[in-house]
């Protein structure tokens, strides 16, 4: 296929989940087959940001002005076999009005934030991204989020055909590797600053290792405030790149996922960094939400909690214990959660629009 994509960012991971997503899903549709343009806007803030190496096969298109590049835009949507827009697209409502007049074969809606999506609507506000006449004139909606989101998006957005779409990894670019020493920590976090994560981060963080000051924890991610209630055995890296994931995740005991409070609040929306913890081999340490275990086995691949002691409790485990429970999780993660995963179930979502399957 010759897919078209209207986003947020693919060029850079600064702030945001988007671009490790894309980059995985890209490399699996390339492995099949596939062609990719990325039509993004060209901001200041990613400018300055970017960390995308080159890829075969995907094509981003960065572009300062949305009049310059819609001629552009216009004559490769004639020959796209999927055109699809996505949540935070800067120029989402002008890109979803061209790719629903345009002779692609496909025309698809993706929320890679569909919690966000649905808390703005029911508070009254409409995401900048939406059309203004909703998701129906698109012949397939996915959705980052499943399980009651998809309803949802049918009866508030008026969409026809969804699909959940999952966040997934890529294990040529996530896999174990050697621990690196400043790295090391009996707890990490990877993740970019959120004020709504903060209170479970508070929890599961920043109090266990105010009560185990013999015990090293490690922060990694952007846009940290300066009145973050750091500790002494707290050690900071301002940011990851992709490319220092796998070190990061491979040098701790035990890292935590903290998800987005409208994710965790409507469940079956795992992140990114959960997946890509997995595929290094990190035993991981999650606060719990609805679907959890649709993905992993608490307990037996991962470990869940929403107090403070019973993140000590699992801080405390014995490094065999923790060990077999990293080991479970990557094998579910190749298994069933790399983006070659995604790309098949892309592909089949997207027979079942065309056929009416």
């Amino acid at each position: 296929m010759r897919i078209l994509v209207f986003g947020l960012t693919i060029t850079s991971s600064w702030g945001n989940g988007h671009a490790t997503l894309w980059r995985a899903l890209c490399r699996a549709l390339v492995r099949r087959g596939h062609h990719v343009t990325f039509y993004e806007r060209d901001v200041d803030y990613y400018a300055s940001t970017r960390d995308l190496q080159p890829m075969p096969g995907v094509e981003p298109m960065l572009y300062r002005d949305w009049a310059e590049i819609r001629p552009q835009a216009e004559r490769a949507l004639r020959g796209a076999d999927l055109a699809m827009v996505t949540s935070y697209c800067p120029d989402g409502i002008a890109a979803s009005a061209l790719v629903l007049e345009s002779g692609a074969r496909l025309r698809a809606f993706y929320d890679l934030d569909t919690p966000v999506t649905l808390d703005r609507l029911a508070a009254g506000e409409r995401p900048a991204y939406l059309p203004p006449d909703g998701l129906g004139g698109f012949d397939i909606v996915l959705s980052y989020t499943g399980g009651e989101a998809l309803t949802r998006l049918r009866t508030e957005l008026g969409a026809r055909r969804v699909a959940p779409l999952y966040g997934s990894v890529d294990p040529e670019a996530h896999h174990p590797v050697a621990p690196d020493p400043r790295l090391q920590a009996d707890l990490s976090y990877l993740g970019t600053y959120a004020a709504d994560r903060q209170p479970a981060l508070e929890r599961l963080f920043v109090a266990p290792a105010r009560r185990l000051p013999a015990r090293r924890f490690v922060i990694g991610g952007a846009l940290y405030p300066q009145d973050f209630p750091w500790a002494d055995n707290i050690w900071f890296v301002r940011h990851m790149p992709p490319p220092d994931h796998p070190a990061f995740f491979s040098s701790s005991r035990l890292t935590l996922n903290v998800t987005r409070r409208a994710m965790a609040d409507m469940g079956w929306c795992p992140s990114g960094r959960l997946f890509e913890a997995a595929a290094c081999g990190a035993a991981i340490l999650t606060d719990t939400w609805p679907g959890l275990s649709d993905f992993y086995a608490p307990g037996r691949e991962l470990l869940a909690a929403e107090t403070t002691e019973e993140a000590i409790a699992a801080i405390g485990l014995s490094d065999a214990e923790l060990r077999r429970i990293a080991q479970a999780a990557r094998e579910r993660t190749l298994a069933e959660h790399t983006a070659d995963h995604r790309a098949l179930a892309l592909e089949a979502a997207l027979a079942a629009a065309t056929t009416g399957g």
